[in-house]
């Protein structure tokens, strides 16, 4: 199985000047715990619903008011592409310990987002059980 039949489509990027209540309500308005942050036409990293938390509100110096993507995203991106088989993009996430991978085509456009729960509905019950224990280990 390839992981553009796994995927969901139509994901988007927002820029890392975006404030983290914008990303907030994003998140809660389209039931995703991550977004891709992007700038001048590529990604640049990610951010987690785990770190507006960590990286933002948990901090002394957090200002709701000031703080943007920039402030509390993951730096750098890790992709997978459409053609990928699934089975490798899930050694990838297990390897890396990550719950979601932007999914980009040849032209390398992000075209959709492969999360823990798309591959759960499509691959064999022995790759998720092993990428769900990896991913889900403490880090």
């Amino acid at each position: 199985m390839r992981v553009k039949e796994a995927m969901h489509k139509g994901v988007e990027w927002v820029g890392p000047d975006t404030p983290i209540t914008e990303l907030a309500k994003l998140m809660c308005a389209h039931n995703i715990g991550a977004i891709p942050i992007g700038e001048n036409d590529r990604l640049i990293g990610m951010v987690t619903d785990r770190d507006i938390v960590c990286k933002g509100l948990a901090q002394d110096t957090f200002d709701v008011s000031r703080t943007t993507a920039r402030d509390v995203m993951t730096p750098g991106i890790h992709c997978c592409r459409e053609d990928d088989d699934l089975a490798k993009a899930v050694r990838h996430m297990e390897d890396l310990k990550i719950r979601r991978l932007p999914v980009i085509n040849k032209n390398k456009r992000m075209v959709g987002m492969l999360a823990l729960g798309d591959v759960s509905r499509s691959a064999a019950g022995d790759l998720v059980a092993e990428c769900v224990k990896s991913v889900s280990a403490h880090h």
